[in-house]
């Protein structure tokens, strides 16, 4: 059975804009080595930083999150979770990855989210730690 992950937004927006370990951690999920799971708010988040950040039109923002969609498990979350005061837009992560029951958090968050270690019992790593994690277990 693959591990469950939830590839926070940093990873997603990192695994498209350039071809290393991100890139490498949601290739897993394409070819369905892992399951990864995301929600609207973090696909919404995506969906800014793309427009924000490299100019994404609304129509290529579409195209990307659909394409992300034919491999990635949707959730919805409650959006209850307050556990990282200094930046909310973690405990989307943290709730999705709660409520799909994830194995794995994967971040670039050195700030807030990996230095946390563990939530809940669901392991946060890089994407260099995650990809090794998985070449452990086969």
């Amino acid at each position: 059975m693959p591990f469950t992950v939830v590839f926070d937004t940093n990873i997603l927006f990192s695994a498209l804009d350039w071809q290393g370990n991100p890139y490498r951690c949601l290739e897993l999920a394409r070819r369905g080595d892992v399951t990864a799971v995301t929600c609207p708010e973090l696909m919404a988040e995506l969906g800014e930083k793309l427009q924000t950040k490299l100019n994404f039109s609304d129509e290529m923002v579409t195209e990307t999150i659909a394409d992300l969609l034919g491999f990635l498990h949707l959730t919805p979350i409650p959006g209850q979770l307050q556990f990282i005061t200094a930046d909310p837009d973690d405990d989307v992560v943290l709730e999705c990855a709660l409520v799909s029951q994830a194995d794995y958090i994967v971040s670039g968050d050195r700030r807030y989210l990996l230095p946390i270690g563990s939530f809940q019992g669901i392991k946060i790593v890089t994407a260099v730690d995650f990809l090794a994690i998985v070449a452990a277990a086969e």
